[in-house]
């Protein structure tokens, strides 16, 4: 079975590229994807939201894992890495579009492997060192960040009257914040 995993971090971005990508290589290559895991959210949440540990459970000896890059695979070297024994483990290829020379398979292969997790983990530090800067320095010439007050309906509009009856008994907010109304 070959497996094509796609991840993007943000809603602004799209995982058509990625997919596109996936598809002319798989193209070019005579291979068949069985199954597109496409994922929209953020490396820093869990495996199980990543569906990294879905991934795990449905690849098995012979099989086949194709993604972009190894950076779509986690959010630090060790998680990368680990991941990525894992499956060797079981028999699992991998290919990695954009980093071929990490797809052969080769002992020395394992040291470059390292080198582009940590290569990957830097990279990610360096993107949120960049965002909180940016911040910042809107901050400091005046901007306001985050939602305007008001400005849209917020999600628990509909339950403000038992929210602050709620709150009027003196119920704490984390216990309000877990209630399904």
């Amino acid at each position: 079975m070959t497996i094509a995993y796609v991840r993007v971090s943000t809603n602004k971005q799209e995982t058509d590229s990625q997919k596109i990508e996936i598809e002319r290589y798989c193209l070019c290559h005579d291979i068949k994807i069985d199954k597109m895991l496409s994922v929209e959210i953020s490396s820093t949440k869990s495996q199980e939201k990543r569906k990294i540990t879905e991934l795990k459970d449905m690849l098995n000896s012979g099989d086949t894992l194709i993604t972009t890059e190894l950076s779509r695979l986690g959010r630090d070297m060790l998680e990368i890495l680990h991941f990525i024994l894992e499956l060797d483990k079981k028999g699992v290829k991998i290919i990695f579009i954009r980093q071929m020379i990490l797809s052969n398979g080769e002992s020395s292969s394992k040291l470059i492997l390292a080198i582009y997790a940590y290569i990957a983990e830097e990279e990610r530090k360096l993107i949120v060192m960049r965002t909180k800067a940016g911040l910042e320095k809107a901050r400091e010439r005046g901007k306001k960040l985050g939602r305007p007050f008001n400005a849209l309906n917020s999600y628990y509009d509909k339950d403000i009257k038992k929210i602050k009856s709620l709150l009027k008994q003196n119920i704490g907010g984390s216990f309000i914040s877990k209630c399904k109304f």
